[in-house]
């Protein structure tokens, strides 16, 4: 393991001198990334030889000045790189919790856990940490105790070819959740905090527009995750072994009634071609979860509307609303799109997408309770 410790900053010259003297005592390999600071941050470098310092002016972004450390770090041959915020809220200290750590977990990536104290950290503080928290186990699966720490490690290896598309605060969200999809593990590590007082602190921090920033980046998040990321992660799951496993466990050996197991499944088709996507899968696990039935199989039969189907299900819901409304069962083109055609074809999709949903939820739960009937009595009379 080799590994630097990456130091962006932005006019923190309060604090930075200090930090830099106490990551020196953990380790020589420091990369600062100047961020276009206006203040005396380049005269405080200049105190300190034989740091790795990128500058450029004007400013650029958080999320930009951590992509040019990580850079760096790999160009130099550094297999690590811990990033740590120029505020004087971290303790270099820590640094030796994580060197620790990732000898353990070499692969995984590093978040420091601090302990949010509810007296020294305002409310909004609180909300915004919450609410990524939140997010990020929606959209990923995986539970941080803190996701808007700056205090991490990160395995240089795994996330060496990704190609990073923001620049501001919102930067660090993005690497945490395209880790989490590229299953790379995430960790947490505690580590201690600082809270000055309040007419001391400093922070770049835009509440209204870096807010508003990370919130689109959740929603488009959360949107890749429903249609892409969740379907192509279930398409995985199926191999024999689980589908067999799966069987077996929820549906021959479970308590539930065939009636139950036959209605979760006529639930899951349902509000899977219902044209509400992106909310297909929530609305699945809501419902299951209000009349009893079982969440997973819901769940499971709601991922009718993988990517590889949704054609073919925009297909049958066009044509199925053409029947109803009287138009024809025939696909039809205009050469000139209007607006009246546009919302006649939408008309034409939802009406057909409501109506299918219907047909194939009613008629997957009926086909699921004959094969019920028939295969677990089998089953009973096998075991007997």
């Amino acid at each position: 393991m080799k590994y630097c410790v990456i130091i962006p900053t932005y006019n923190n010259e309060l604090t930075l001198d200090a930090l830099i003297s106490g990551v020196l005592r953990h380790t020589l390999n420091v990369i600062i990334v100047n961020d276009g600071s206006t203040d005396a941050t380049a005269s405080i470098l200049g105190k300190y030889t034989g740091l790795n310092v990128i500058s450029y002016s004007p400013n650029k972004g958080k999320g930009y000045a951590i992509r040019r450390g990580l850079k760096a770090a790999a160009e130099a041959g550094f297999t690590h790189a811990i990033t740590i915020d120029s505020d004087g809220q971290h303790f270099p200290e820590d640094i030796d919790s994580f060197v620790g750590k990732a000898e353990e977990s070499p692969d995984s990536l590093l978040v420091g856990a601090r302990t949010l104290d509810p007296i020294k950290v305002s409310r909004g503080s609180l909300f915004a940490n919450r609410f990524s928290n939140f997010w990020f186990r929606v959209i990923t699966g995986v539970k941080l105790t803190d996701t808007q720490t700056g205090f991490r490690l990160y395995p240089l290896a795994q996330i060496r070819d990704m190609n990073f598309f923001t620049r501001k605060y919102e930067f660090e969200l993005e690497i945490l959740v395209r880790s989490a999809w590229r299953r790379i593990s995430i960790e947490s590590v505690p580590v201690k905090v600082y809270y000055p007082p309040r007419e001391e602190r400093v922070s770049h921090f835009r509440p209204f527009r870096d807010f508003a920033r990370i919130s689109l980046l959740n929603t488009i998040f959360f949107i890749i995750a429903i249609l892409y990321v969740k379907p192509f992660s279930f398409l995985r799951y199926l191999t024999r072994e689980n589908v067999k496993e799966f069987i077996n466990k929820h549906i021959l050996l479970t308590k539930d009634t065939n009636l139950q197991i036959a209605s979760a499944v006529a639930l899951g088709i349902f509000t899977g071609i219902l044209p509400i996507w992106g909310f297909q899968l929530l609305l699945a696990i809501a419902l299951a979860h209000l009349f009893r039935l079982s969440k997973l199989i819901t769940g499971v039969a709601a991922n009718i509307s993988i990517p590889p189907n949704i054609p073919a299900l925009l297909f049958l819901s066009y044509i199925t609303g053409g029947i109803v409304l009287g138009t024809g069962s025939s696909i039809r083109f205009s050469p000139s799109l209007t607006v009246k055609s546009f919302e006649t074809n939408l008309l034409q999709y939802v009406i057909g997408a409501i109506v299918l949903s219907v047909v194939a939820g009613i008629a997957s739960g009926i086909i699921t309770y004959i094969i019920l009937k028939i295969f677990r009595k089998k089953r009973i009379i096998r075991n007997s």
